[in-house]
């Protein structure tokens, strides 16, 4: 329960609430838990505000961190992200998080100071407009004029930001409406007729599902993020096992199936492994739950599934048939789509000869490396499953890494994993698991991050001290920008144009700056010895891992290639 505050006070003595004071208690009501904050001149009424207020709130120490943390809390918590920052700067250094959070579907409510209203488009000091440049990159924007308008404005842009597919949503806050009073206004129901998200399936386009998969000879389920946001683990892995259907996940979708059980195949796509994607280039009917089609996941759309039938279930209208086409159309959430899925209780597919050529293609084409002299990163991510017991929050920055992770550390429970999926964002994944860590505060956080990704955001370094984050910090470092070396490497004729890291700080010196304990791990078995010492307590580490820098992420579907025409497989 929520403690009584100076603003629940206020109220009660129908005393008129500053702008302020009326945002904080309308916080409350939202029952938000933290707000990731940077003060600034057009905040500081808020800020002042603030200071009374029982929500914890963190410091990150620039703008970027703060929005990227509020995404790692809403990616675990599913509740949504709230941040705070000033006008013109403070605005623009979140531009990257709100593309970040838009792409992949994060609910965020972000508050942005403005100038006064009295001179807003004069070019005041620290002014920009902020609605002209978020429009494209949020799922609504508000700027406050009327100080009776705020409690309604945050009650809805909660409401946007969390219902259908969630999204970031921005309220502008000029200085004059936060610090100017009003009566609190009586509180009004949401009245949103143009936005209305289908949640429940039309009957009839289910019973077209239900049919062609008793039809189906080699069908597939794609299952995506859209599983997670719904809540809809339980109910995939309920259908699936009913059905006999096999699951192949995207990147952003890992953990919404077990990584153990036997219908699942693996991650599709660019780095996917041999049976996912061959599943999907070899199935007759295609069954899309809550993905969108990307082009890292289809590679060349004219090899991608060229001979199944195509359903897609999705909440949001847009992306049915934006990038496939499809001729099972389903608009629902997906648990609710499921759900329904399940009560059909159709005739299970003939699919007892597919289902063994899917099992061998597992079998034969694994995930393999070379375990020769140099630590490799693979083998990194084994041992880090291995002493965690795949019970860790895994949260990744984007690169090599990235793609070693998902391929090597097996989520079998949801919300687990935390990454920048559409936008590709390096700097991403250490504030992100400051956020994980406030969303769960019990968890071990993992932050596996390349040596260029890290010092994008090292600053946070200071977040983790202050709260004493059990996040332990694993920098994959092979000394170069891995990703883009590789491609150098395979697309370039090995030309490394500013692709390398000759010069770096010292990581375990940088981490005792920050009163962070660091180790540098060059061999397995130093990994060995310090994984199971740094992960039996809860003490935030930096361990600056050695990988060998030639190291390259396979398999591969080069751009423009199907995903039968995978480079890089070896048959066990």
């Amino acid at each position: 329960m929520l403690q009584e505050t100076a603003f629940t006070n206020i109220k009660a003595e129908n005393k008129p609430m500053s702008g302020s004071e009326l945002l904080l208690q309308a916080l409350e009501k939202e029952k938000v838990e933290v707000i990731f904050g940077y003060p600034g001149g057009a905040v500081l009424p808020i800020y002042d505000k603030i200071y009374d207020s029982k929500i914890l709130h963190v410091l990150p120490r620039h703008e970027q961190g703060g929005i990227h943390a509020a995404e790692g809390y809403a990616r675990i918590s599913g509740k949504p992200g709230v941040v705070i920052v000033t006008s013109g700067p403070g605005a623009t250094n979140i531009v990257t998080g709100l593309t970040d959070a838009m792409i992949d579907s994060l609910p965020l409510v972000v508050f942005t100071g403005q100038v006064a209203t009295g001179v807003i488009g004069t070019d005041a000091f620290q002014e920009a407009d902020v609605l002209g440049i978020t429009t494209p990159i949020t799922k609504y924007n508000y700027q406050i004029r009327n100080v009776e308008d705020i409690p309604h404005v945050i009650k809805e842009a909660f409401y946007i930001a969390t219902s259908g597919r969630p999204g970031p949503v921005l309220i502008d806050f000029p200085k004059d409406i936060a610090i100017g009073t009003a009566e609190v206004p009586e509180e009004k129901e949401i009245e949103l007729p143009g936005y209305q998200p289908t949640l429940k399936p039309n009957y009839l386009q289910i019973r077209k599902l239900t049919e062609a998969v008793s039809r189906a000879k080699k069908p597939v389920i794609l299952a995506g993020a859209g599983v997670l946001h719904a809540n809809a683990a339980a109910d995939l892995k309920a259908y699936v096992e009913q059905q006999k259907i096999p699951v192949v996940h995207t990147l952003l979708g890992l953990g919404g199936f077990p990584a153990e059980h036997e219908l699942f195949l693996g991650m599709g796509g660019m780095h996917g492994c041999y049976a996912a994607n061959m599943a999907l280039y070899e199935a007759d009917l295609l069954i899309n739950i809550g993905a969108r089609f990307d082009d890292r996941l289809t590679g060349n759309l004219s090899c991608f599934a060229p001979n199944a039938t195509v359903a897609h279930v999705d909440i949001d209208p847009a992306e049915i048939g934006k990038n496939v086409p499809t001729e099972i159309p389903v608009v629902a959430d997906a648990k609710e789509a499921l759900v329904q899925m399940i009560a059909q209780e159709g005739k299970p597919p003939s699919n007892e000869e597919w289902l063994q050529t899917l099992a061998s293609w597992k079998e034969e084409y694994p995930y393999v490396y070379e375990n020769d002299h140099a630590l490799k990163p693979q083998k990194v991510l084994e041992m880090l499953y291995e002493k965690t017991n795949g019970e860790a929050i895994v949260v990744t920055d984007v690169g090599q890494h990235q793609m070693w992770a998902a391929q090597f550390y097996k989520f079998s429970k949801a919300n687990r994993w935390v990454t920048s999926g559409g936008l590709g964002t390096m700097g991403f994944g250490l504030p992100a698991s400051i956020g994980a860590s406030f969303a769960d505060k019990d968890a071990c956080v993992l932050a596996v991050l390349g040596d260029g990704g890290f010092q994008m955001s090292t600053q946070e370094l200071a977040v983790i001290r202050e709260f004493n984050l059990p996040v332990k910090i694993v920098i994959m470092n092979n000394e170069s920008l891995g990703m883009v070396r590789q491609w150098q490497e395979l697309f370039y004729e090995e030309r490394y144009s500013h692709s390398k890291n000759p010069i770096q700080p010292s990581f375990v010196k940088l981490a005792d700056a920050y009163d962070i304990k660091g180790y540098v791990i060059q061999t397995e078995e130093e990994a060995e010895k310090i994984f199971t010492e740094v992960l039996s307590n809860k003490d935030p580490v930096l361990l600056d891992v050695r990988i060998d820098p030639k190291e390259n992420v396979y398999p591969m579907i080069a751009p423009g290639k199907g995903l039968n025409e995978m480079v890089g497989v070896k048959k066990q």
